[in-house]
């Protein structure tokens, strides 16, 4: 039988038509071996069903909250207004304001309910897994080595770059 690994990290949307930006964060959080869990929630539209997920999250084990959010993107700040786990907020170009609206919402939390704010995108919800992974890394160790074989690999990436440049300008 199959043992099941209960997730550390829960990614929240706030519409099912931001997965083609949050499922980075999946993605990330899947090379890592992290376990996740992934909703859809609604600060707005669903208040009972983000209230009762938050609260229940450390609970079941979850360890950070991921969550990404467009327009007003009232969710990552009022997941941390209900639970003491750290929030990280992806804000989501869902407007005309190309995401304006909500880096602003996600990064202008009043003192007292502090969300770490990611770039608007793809970008932010890889970053926010990131940083998820090194809030974990703190207390393990097998996470912290993962991070530290990442960063290598990415560092090995650059100098292949700076190679491949380098034998371009020859060309010149």
């Amino acid at each position: 039988m199959k043992e099941t690994i209960s997730p550390r990290i829960a990614i929240l949307m706030g519409s099912d038509s931001d997965w083609e930006v949050m499922k980075e964060a999946g993605k990330v959080l899947k090379d890592f071996a992290i376990p996740f869990e992934m909703t859809v929630t609604s600060a707005h539209r669903t208040p009972e069903r983000t209230h009762e997920y938050a609260t229940s999250a450390a609970q079941r084990g979850i360890e950070v909250l991921i969550v990404g959010a467009g327009a007003a993107a009232h969710l990552a700040g009022v997941v941390a207004s209900i639970t003491d786990l750290p929030v990280i907020g992806v804000p989501l170009s869902a407007t005309d304001l190309q995401g304006m609206d909500a880096l602003l919402a996600t990064v202008q939390m009043p003192g007292g309910i502090p969300v770490a704010t990611m770039a608007i995108g793809k970008a932010g919800a890889k970053n926010a897994a990131l940083f998820a992974a090194r809030i974990l890394a703190l207390h393990d160790p097998d996470i912290a080595e993962e991070y530290r074989s990442f960063r290598a690999k990415m560092a090995e990436e650059v100098t292949s770059k700076h190679q491949a440049l380098q034998n371009r300008l020859k060309e010149l």
